[in-house]
């Protein structure tokens, strides 16, 4: 028997490691740490092959089949670009796009440089108020706009006889329900400016208007453009305000469930998915390439830019926000006034009836409480896994070429409209040849779904906590042979604990005001609140669905609150290192 003397291994006579020895061998070569690393890895690409990649596979497979399942090649692409209406819904959703996208950029815009740049009054306030619409389901605001604007609506009037069903509408409903989208953006990109270069005006004399365009403006372009491609994704990919108060309005995502729900048609269905899929696709290209090319303009020497007062501009700001609050409120409030309302518009008695669901829907108070167990279960499970998988991605010492397989499958999510990954879910889970089969219509179904459609946020937050955990504090935990998962938790878990709570408010939120995403997955028993409001009021019972979205409304706005305790109570024993 030989040995191998540099790694005290026993060789057989020909040279070779003993089959007996191939295990004790990789163990003592493979680390405990890196075997981990191994496993979790693997588990995580399975995860995303199975709840990513191949239900978009069943979904273009789905695209080139008839009825029959029979390849039948582009001959149903063709049959779609030979009808005149549905030609006219994919003109309609980037004429949506488009108007929603420059409207809100103009808007956010300039309620970010209000709470930035300005030394205005109730700042604070006016930062809750302008992201307040994103704790409410897009469902919300279109059923409110039709309280005021619509046939017998209080503000009818103000349209000048144009009806609110329609381009309008959808306009009106999606400018509020993504302003805070572009407004947290912006915010942050605004923050980030250095007061050298301010200063460097002033010893110019270069006029405010000046410094704006040459100063301002670029620092914040990327920025501005990242968040005008978020608008413009929410817009074409959204589902409940078209669906709503569209009217004969026909867009994509409309489509989709028209050709779906309506007629059965999943062959078309998959073809409109695919059409869907590519302004999202091409919004999500041009956002990575931004992202590339944007370099951080603060080093170690910059100062942060701290506005000075200047009563023009701070009066401006303020009567700015002011009006756009407002407009929040009121459509906010015209929600929770027409949920209270006994039968609009012909009996405006206040009321708590419409809060009877027991009495009202067939469903009764199930979808809220299922509602509130997707959240729940989303964002644990989410969490956990997210943060463990951006983990093991950002911070492992092994197995590069997987990890960046890995990262790159987690940012496909983001490109994936939810209408778009429900239908896929469907092609491919709705299998009985599939073993998997079984999640079909479960509570667990709807929240891989969900995690998976939340996923490339979650991670990119995980990510970027990660990336700010200093190399030495990995580099000395190697050199003194500190296990890794000891480092997890002794280190990052309390370092990062801000990131793994702002995940598990995005996924707790976002689960309860989905409906796009699992408007296809549901059943009888796992019905949520965003699709009971559909439901609701798609039968007339507009109050009670007023009613439901109000209650995820709170719900949502509770959620939040208690994020905020959690973090101001865990970051006084987890952050106080930063003060340092």
């Amino acid at each position: 028997m030989k040995t191998d003397v540099m790694n005290n291994n026993p060789l057989s006579e020909n040279g070779k490691i003993p089959t007996a020895n191939i295990w004790t061998f990789w163990t003592k070569k493979l680390s405990r740490d890196n075997l981990t690393l191994a496993g979790i890895l693997a588990v995580l690409f399975v995860f995303m092959w199975l709840f990513i990649i191949m239900p978009m596979w069943a979904m273009l497979t789905k695209s080139v089949q008839n009825s029959d399942g029979e390849f039948v090649g582009l001959a149903n692409f063709v049959t779609y670009f030979s009808s005149p209406s549905l030609w006219y819904s994919l003109t309609n959703t980037l004429t949506v796009g488009f108007l929603v996208t420059i409207i809100v950029g103009l808007l956010a815009f300039g309620y970010a440089f209000a709470l930035t740049r300005s030394c205005m009054p109730f700042k604070t306030l006016f930062q809750v108020l302008g992201t307040a619409p994103i704790l409410a389901p897009s469902l919300l605001p279109a059923i409110s706009l039709i309280f005021l604007f619509g046939n017998q609506g209080v503000a009818k009037e103000m349209l000048g006889g144009a009806s609110v069903y329609g381009l309008i509408g959808i306009t009106m409903g999606l400018v509020f329900w993504c302003f805070p989208h572009a407004l947290m953006i912006l915010t942050t990109s605004l923050r980030t400016s250095d007061a050298r270069l301010y200063e460097a005006a002033r010893a110019l004399k270069t006029s405010p208007i000046k410094t704006f365009f040459v100063v301002t403006l670029p620092a914040a372009k990327y920025g501005l453009i990242s968040a005008l491609i978020v608008v413009f994704t929410l817009v074409v990919c959204d589902f409940g305000v078209p669906k709503v108060i569209g009217g004969s309005y026909n867009v994509l995502a409309t489509d989709i469930f028209k050709q779906v729900v309506g007629q059965q048609n999943f062959s078309m269905g998959a073809v409109t998915s695919i059409l869907l899929l590519m302004p999202a696709l091409l919004a999500f290209a041009v956002d990575r390439w931004v992202q590339k090319k944007q370099k951080n303009l603060f080093d170690t020497r910059s100062v942060a830019y701290e506005p000075k007062p200047n009563k023009v501009r701070d009066s401006f700001c303020l009567v700015y926000c002011t009006l756009i609050s407002l407009t929040v409120l009121t459509v906010l409030g015209m929600a929770v006034y027409g949920s209270l309302v006994t039968f609009w518009p012909w009996n405006k008695a206040l009321t708590l009836n419409n809060y009877n669901f027991s009495e009202l829907s067939t469903y009764g108070w199930s979808p809220y409480f299922n509602s509130l167990t997707l959240a729940g279960w989303t964002a644990l499970i989410g969490t956990v896994v997210i943060f463990i998988g951006a983990y093991c991605i950002e911070k492992g010492r092994a197995f590069g070429p997987l990890r960046q397989v890995l990262q790159m499958l987690s940012v496909v999510p983001m490109a994936v409209p939810g209408m778009v990954l429900g239908l896929g879910y469907i092609f491919y889970f709705n299998d009985l040849n599939n073993p998997l089969n079984m999640l079909y219509g479960t509570m667990a179904f709807l929240v891989v779904n969900t995690v998976v459609h939340y996923y490339t946020v979650g991670h990119m937050t995980a990510t970027t906590a990660l990336k700010q955990i200093p190399a030495e504090i990995e580099s000395t935990a190697a050199s003194v042979k500190l296990p890794q998962y000891k480092l997890f938790f002794k280190v990052t878990l309390p370092v990062c604990m801000p990131a793994i709570l702002d995940i598990a408010a995005y996924l707790f939120i976002n689960a309860l005001t989905t409906t796009s995403a699992v408007v296809f997955l549901y059943s009888t028993n796992t019905i949520p609140a965003s699709v009971s409001v559909l439901n609701m009021d798609d039968t007339g019972q507009t109050g009670a669905a007023a009613a439901m979205a109000v209650m995820i409304m709170i719900s949502a706005a509770t959620a939040k609150l208690v994020h905020i305790g959690l973090d101001k109570i865990l970051g006084k024993r987890t952050q106080a290192w930063r003060k340092r």
